[in-house]
């Protein structure tokens, strides 16, 4: 089976000892090593572990031979755009279970009319990884808050609204959040 997991790690801006310490049970980075290169084979055991230290998919990992991706033509950075020393290829966006989007259809904040916000549901035990980020929150009568989570106290979540003086929501016990993971912008 070839896998993708070293360039998936790369792309995530993670080390090997990141992703070994991310790994439910932790591992070492040498054992990250070994399975990214062949020397050690991936169960699909160890292909869920790495999957969800990464954040991603387990089918992100493996290159299937019908799953075309996006070449990479250049690379931008400070000093300009130069041509990528090896062939780098992007994996189009794949819908995942608990993903789910909002479209905007005037723009606020950061965001303008026509985006694509894609955002991933977590359960209650991580909303503490989502604060400081964007985040869709549930109402009852199927309504939403959506702004910055700045602060939970217990079950009470702060979220401060996307337009300038917007007054600061407080929503309590929500069954679940989507912390924005993907802007999708035409150009």
């Amino acid at each position: 089976m070839i896998t993708s997991i070293r360039e998936v790690r790369r792309a995530k801006g993670m080390t090997l000892d990141d992703v070994a310490r991310a790994c439910q049970p932790p591992t070492t980075a040498q054992t990250i090593g070994r399975l990214e290169t062949g020397t050690r084979t991936v169960s699909v055991g160890w292909l869920n572990r790495i999957a969800d230290a990464l954040g991603v998919a387990a089918a992100d990992l493996v290159t299937l031979p019908d799953r075309s991706g996006i070449p990479v033509a250049a690379i931008l950075d400070a000093g300009g755009v130069t041509a990528p020393k090896q062939a780098i290829l992007l994996t189009p966006p794949a819908a995942t279970p608990g993903l789910i989007a909002i479209t905007v259809a005037a723009g606020t904040g950061d965001y303008r009319r026509g985006d694509e916000i894609w955002c991933e549901t977590i359960a209650p035990d991580r909303y503490a990884n989502a604060v400081n980020r964007d985040v869709l929150v549930p109402r009852p009568a199927g309504r939403f808050v959506f702004g910055r989570l700045i602060g939970r106290d217990g079950g009470k979540l702060h979220i401060l609204p996307m337009e300038a003086g917007g007054r600061q929501q407080v929503v309590s016990d929500p069954p679940w959040i989507a912390p924005a993971v993907k802007l999708v912008r035409s150009l």
